[in-house]
């Protein structure tokens, strides 16, 4: 299969530290692809960098065979790349709707005049976005918190909300940043179910950071491991878990 994102020997440094070192990965459309490594290996650098947020120090990310290094996040957004956060970014006063219908907003056609006019356009551009963020909130198993300010919502329940506020873009890659992080046994069952879903019924495909091995092992169908920003090892999730390099990065030594 054709790569919906590829990345050529990325690397990215801050001052004299290097966080992310010649890294490369395609990724196919339709998947779920994970990255997984020890706390500070550089995986949320590595989306920060796909995301716009950094721009690499050297190499070349393409979304859709276009090259989207550099690009402003709001930019990558429109080309069909959304994202979720380790530490989750909800606008705390406003209620579950409102937080995924502005997102929804970021594809709506509308302008100034027409919503200031109250125009039928506006209107009825209003009703859809309405109706579609109450469709992603009963996806999420949120339709009774739809009125709710998210300030008031349990951990496990925003971290679905923010997953819907990404889906509220239409993207065409989900990149979810441990998005079970928090989460007890029940909820982390429940996520994976989700996410697959999600892949299935928006045809989105998702890269997915955790560090929760249920999950990786559970959904992904293939790995890269970092490690201090390097790879050292990347395939099926079943060989991987077995490396003994990954063994040693995550237990401190080496695997029999």
């Amino acid at each position: 299969m054709s790569a919906l994102l590829s990345i050529k020997n990325m690397t990215h440094y801050f001052g004299g530290l290097r966080a992310v070192s010649n890294f490369s990965y395609d990724i196919p459309q339709g998947t779920i692809y994970g990255l997984i490594g020890p706390n500070g290996s550089g995986k949320t650098t590595t989306f920060n960098l796909i995301t716009g947020i950094y721009t690499p120090t050297e190499g070349k990310i393409f979304f859709q065979d276009k090259e989207i290094t550099g690009m402003k996040p709001y930019k990558i957004v429109q080309t069909g790349v959304a994202r979720t956060f380790q530490n989750l970014r909800i606008f705390s006063n406003l209620t579950a709707l409102d937080n995924i219908r502005i997102a929804r907003h970021f594809n709506t056609r509308s302008g100034l005049v027409s919503s200031v006019l109250r125009l039928p356009s506006f209107m009825n551009e209003e009703r859809q976005v309405k109706k579609e963020s109450r469709e992603l909130l009963d996806l999420m198993h949120l339709s009774s918190r739809a009125n709710e300010l998210a300030k008031n919502l349990p951990y496990g329940e925003l971290r679905r909300l923010e997953i819907a506020r990404a889906l509220a873009t239409k993207p065409k890659l989900l990149l979810l940043d441990e998005p079970a992080a928090g989460m007890n046994p029940k909820e982390v069952e429940e996520l994976m179910s989700l996410i697959l879903r999600i892949r299935n019924e928006f045809k989105v495909t998702v890269f997915l950071i955790e560090h929760h091995m249920q999950v990786v092992m559970g959904i992904c169908e293939y790995l890269k491991v970092i490690d201090f920003g390097e790879t050292i090892a990347e395939g099926l999730p079943e060989a991987v878990g077995k490396d003994p390099k990954v063994l040693e990065a995550y237990l401190g030594k080496r695997g029999a």
